[in-house]
């Protein structure tokens, strides 16, 4: 006859377990992940590179983020967006207030165009200005090269669409990951797959500090996610007491670290014990950027970061990290931070400049941290966005579109310039010339695609040319060797 105390290694008391000790901060997403790490053909890089992808959620609006400010493009744009001349109005900025932040390229655009970025965004103007930041045109998901004739065709089979077009969870999936939502891999974790072998301690080669996204999910990569704060401790195990009492405290570290021979046990504890080395290193690492005494006297970071601004918190940490990277042993690491509330239907004068102020505020301060640290080439910065808007109003706002213009920042960067084409300015609802680039209600179909912009930022990382193919499925209809070259694969904004 079994002892009763058999049930205690029963599959439903190790689940019973793990449903109670949820309630303690310890059944977390953030330790499960720690499981299965294997190894894989890596690059064995002896610099130190990193990627840090500042996603922006909600589809950021591209026309008033990078705003056409030459006089004949501007006057579209403000009749498009409701205004009445210079003077803005609708949707449109006014032009005297883009003077500030007026980009002044090395290369002048063809046709006379010249673009400002908003009012708000004058410490991202000033980057550019200097050279360490650059502005990818109108780039955006697409499965092969079209034009807009091939976009209205129904013959989908030779013209394939990005699945989803204007579905917010969807097209933040096919940015991240080439495929619509419910991938599992993306092509951040990709770059992860490649990069471990040549990371001492390979946990800490994919780091989210905005929670799981699949960007940085690989087949063997797991993405290690921390908090603003550092890592997301298993209180039971850390905590000098839980609910108030050592006792409960001793017994609860005691059940979630012993040996077991049961092996959903065996496996909890296995995990659990990774967690808690894992937290140790990044807490060693963050010690570099502490005060302390003695041996663990660290050296804070003189950079100041805005306060109140949820992003500059994570690109804080991000800096934080990288400061740490002799503790952690890296070689090549991949970031996730990201910024919400840039669907904006309504409200788009009022609330858009807080958050694009956010964003240039905090990806200045982490610029001027990098260079603080001597690594500003070796990390470089990009933004994303599910997608772009419509050029047009729809009274308070503007609506789900497709093409958008995003920033790449780092001393890496060849900054001061823009790269891929610059659209006209047009609602795209007639068969002119100007409307190639448009979809409809001045949604722009992308003349770069994620592929290529992604595949220059991993060839800066380090990925060999027959990698990138692999990282990034859709690169094989684009570049010489598909026969459209007008559709490179290296963009050319990185050195």
């Amino acid at each position: 006859m079994a002892h009763p105390t058999d049930a205690l290694h029963s599959r439903r008391a190790f689940l019973q377990r793990t449903g109670q000790l949820a309630l303690t901060g310890t059944a977390l997403p953030f330790a499960m992940n720690l499981a299965a790490l294997g190894e894989a053909a890596a690059a064995t890089a002896q610099d130190y590179k990193a990627l840090v992808c500042v996603f922006l959620y909600g589809g950021n609006d591209y026309a008033n983020t990078v705003v056409t400010y030459d006089e004949a493009s501007y006057a579209q744009y403000a009749t498009v967006r409701g205004g009445g001349g210079e003077a803005g109005g609708g949707i449109a900025l006014a032009r005297p207030d883009l003077a500030a932040t007026v980009l002044k390229p090395r290369l002048a655009l063809p046709g006379g165009r010249q673009y400002a970025l908003h009012p708000a965004m004058k410490a991202m103007a000033d980057l550019f200005n200097a050279g360490h930041a650059a502005v990818q045109l109108n780039v955006g998901p697409l499965v092969v090269p079209l034009t807009r004739e091939q976009y209205a065709s129904p013959d989908r089979k030779k013209y394939p669409l990005p699945p989803k077009l204007f579905s917010h969870n969807d097209q933040q999936s096919v940015w991240q990951s080439s495929s619509p939502e419910g991938s599992t891999v993306g092509w951040g974790g990709h770059l992860g797959d490649l990069a471990l072998g040549g990371n001492a301690k390979s946990l800490f080669t994919c780091v989210s500090v905005t929670g799981n996204a699949v960007f940085l999910s690989g087949e063997q990569a797991l993405q290690y996610q921390v908090s603003t704060q550092g890592a997301v401790r298993i209180r039971c195990a850390t905590d000098a007491a839980v609910y108030g009492s050592p006792a409960v405290k001793n017994l609860i570290s005691q059940m979630i670290t012993q040996p077991s021979t049961h092996m959903l046990e065996h496996e909890y504890t296995r995990i659990t014990q990774r967690a808690r080395e894992a937290e140790g290193h990044i807490a060693a690492a963050l010690a570099l950027s502490q005060p302390g005494t003695g041996a663990s006297a660290g050296s804070p970071l003189a950079t100041e970061f805005p306060t109140a601004n949820p992003l500059a918190d994570q690109l804080k940490m991000v800096a934080r990290l990288i400061k740490g990277r002799s503790v952690l042993g890296n070689k090549r690491q991949v970031f996730l931070v990201s910024l919400g509330g840039f669907d904006l239907h309504d409200n788009l004068i009022a609330q858009q400049p807080v958050l694009l102020g956010r964003v240039s505020e905090a990806m200045a301060a982490f610029y001027r941290a990098t260079v603080e640290m001597g690594v500003a080439d070796s990390v470089t910065t990009f933004t994303a966005s599910d997608f772009g808007r419509t050029l047009t109003s729809n009274g308070d706002g503007s609506d789900h579109g497709w093409g958008s213009h995003h920033m790449v920042l780092g001393g890496a960067v060849k900054g001061q310039a823009f790269y891929g084409t610059a659209p006209p300015v047009s609602v795209g609802n007639t068969a002119a010339a100007q409307d190639q680039w448009h979809v409809g209600q001045g949604r722009l179909l992308p003349s770069t695609s994620v592929d290529q912009y992604a595949a220059t930022l991993a060839r800066w990382f380090g990925v060999g040319p027959q990698d990138l193919y692999r990282v990034l499925p859709n690169l094989a209809q684009f570049g010489a060797r598909a026969g459209r070259p007008d559709y490179p694969i290296d963009l050319g904004f990185l050195a």
